[in-house]
């Protein structure tokens, strides 16, 4: 027998999540990170200049601060260090001749504001954020809910009587409708669909997804609630606050351990790990793999004495990646000065983008593997919310592409000559963020004159730091309809488990999919007696 309960692969914020609950419940867990550190896609660094502290990846924590994972454990975490710095104005959008929206956490400002704009799409807001909150609890327990469990049907049984059938098949035809098609029947001004456009770039789809309507209401809803808020000193203070939680209930956190396999056990159950070292670890209750579908059948389970499933194996080998990402750090000697209004420097998160039409037409060339042209730029602005991520007077920025291509064809301005194999090379990526930086630079009084450094991540550098993201896409794999919600990763999947009795999957690949909610990790630490 091993001397852990359970073994967890990787340590993304899924797999902490899940050490942490089962360590509570009094589970010995051992969490193996193949890197020199924990984290998955929260990683800080000063990247720049000595003093500015940048989160090189995933940085907004408004997901984890809303989520049952945080109100399981974060007190937990906040006793042993975790504090977060938050904005009033958690985002706003920019356009090209100098228009822009700024939204903030009070609704009778938001109200005015859009109203402003065109009258009448305040009020629209608001009964849109009213009939959210009204469904809150059976909408978030399908987004969020072990979706094959008595306790979810029920819950819909319990809406199908209480709204009668036709009415709940009606929710679900408006839940699936394209951000496209709502934005554009709902609100009359464009400053308005452009600050809600890019949104959904951010949950891994684009403005013509089905779902992706849903998924902009409830960002709305969870930004006006939570705003925008990062972790005081950098995200590396919340995986501090983590070591010492899994720790404190007898946990043990091993790094530089690359697991090389799955390893049988009796009754082919799983038993434990064999490391690239050669050492073999066992698990007396399982072992749990914060991993991508391919990641898990293909290279840890390649050794496996029995066949997978048909069903399994048609699934990893139909498993698609989505949209790569890319992310560019300023160190700036002073905060940037924003031509068009002073209060811009004070959100949290900016998305530069010409409106709906031009987030449209960027995702688009990425998908067919072009740099776009006029690519969406979400800027934060972290200093803003916590100035000691920078020294005194000076200011960073966090800018994230989330339409750039896994694998290049071209680039739709003609300007960057593209590599023929299609990967991404230094001088591809300094050229792209050089388009990105004159985006910037017109939108900013003398941003040449106070920028200190620069540094650039592609999608490829992105998977060089982190394998679980394929060419980059940090949503792992593509949230499509067919592919998310109970087919998530595949179309025979059910929760958590896997068709390998004490095996166990987790993270972006898994229902609920890709943020920093820790979704499946908390449920399936959930699920574990």
């Amino acid at each position: 027998m091993g001397d852990h309960d359970y073994i967890i692969v990787g340590s993304g914020i899924n797999a902490l999540v899940a050490a942490a609950m089962l360590g509570k419940k009094g589970h010995k867990v051992l969490v193996l990170e193949r890197n020199d550190r924990i984290g998955g896609c929260l990683r800080t660094e000063e990247i720049t200049e000595p003093g500015f502290i940048h989160d090189v990846m995933a940085t907004t924590m408004v997901l984890f601060l809303t989520s049952p994972a945080y109100g399981a454990i974060g007190k937990d975490l906040e006793a042993r260090g975790l504090e977060f710095a938050h904005a009033d104005l958690p985002t706003g959008a920019l356009r090209p001749d100098g228009s822009h929206v700024i939204f903030s956490k009070d609704r009778r400002r938001n109200i005015a504001t859009f109203d402003e704009l065109s009258l009448g799409d305040g009020q629209t807001f608001s009964r849109e954020m009213e009939a959210l909150a009204a469904d809150a609890p059976f909408l978030f327990s399908l987004l969020g809910g072990a979706l094959w469990s008595g306790s979810t049907l029920k819950t819909v049984a319990k809406q199908g009587w209480n709204r009668g059938l036709r009415k709940l098949a009606a929710w679900f035809g408006d839940a699936l409708t394209p951000a496209r098609g709502y934005l554009e029947t709902s609100y009359k001004s464009e400053d308005i669909r452009a600050l809600w456009a890019p949104w959904v770039l951010h949950c891994g789809l684009g403005p013509e997804s089905a779902y992706s309507a849903e998924m902009l209401k409830v960002i709305g809803f969870a930004l006006e609630l939570g705003g925008a808020p990062i972790v005081k000193g950098g995200a590396a203070k919340l995986l501090t606050a983590f070591e010492r939680l899994i720790g404190d209930h007898g946990g043990e956190i091993r790094l530089n351990a690359d697991v090389a396999a799955i390893i049988p056990g009796p009754n082919r159950r799983a038993d434990g790990v064999r490391l690239a070292s050669g050492e073999i670890l066992r698990a007396k209750s399982g072992v749990i793999c914060s991993v991508t579908p391919n990641q898990l059948y293909d290279r840890l389970m390649e050794d496996w004495p029995d066949s997978m499933p048909a069903e399994v194996k048609s699934g990893v080998a139909n498993y698609r990646y989505g949209k790569g990402n890319m992310q560019i750090h300023y160190a700036l000697s002073e905060p940037p000065r924003w031509k068009a209004d002073a209060e811009l420097g004070k959100v949290a998160l900016l998305h530069l983008t010409p409106g709906l039409d031009g987030v449209s037409r960027a995702a688009n060339e990425c998908e067919r593997g072009l740099l776009p042209a006029e690519p969406t730029v979400c800027v934060g602005q972290p200093v803003a919310l916590d100035p000691s991520r920078a020294p005194e007077g000076k200011s960073i920025l966090w800018l994230q592409l989330p339409e750039a291509p896994r694998h290049i064809k071209g680039d739709a301005a003609g300007e960057i000559a593209t590599p023929e194999d299609g990967r991404w090379t230094e001088e591809v990526r300094e050229r792209y963020a050089d388009r990105v930086e004159a985006l910037l630079s017109s939108h900013i009084e003398n941003f040449s004159s106070i920028k200190l450094a620069r540094r650039a991540y592609s999608p490829g550098d992105l998977e060089a730091m982190n394998m679980n993201l394929v060419g980059g896409d940090p949503y792992g794999g593509y949230c499509g309809l067919d592919q998310f919600f109970i087919w998530r990763p595949f179309k025979s999947s059910v929760n958590h488990r896997t068709h390998i009795s004490g095996l166990y999957h987790i993270g972006a690949s898994a229902h609920p999919g890709p943020g920093l909610g820790g979704g499946s990790g908390f449920l399936l630490a959930s699920s574990l007696k």
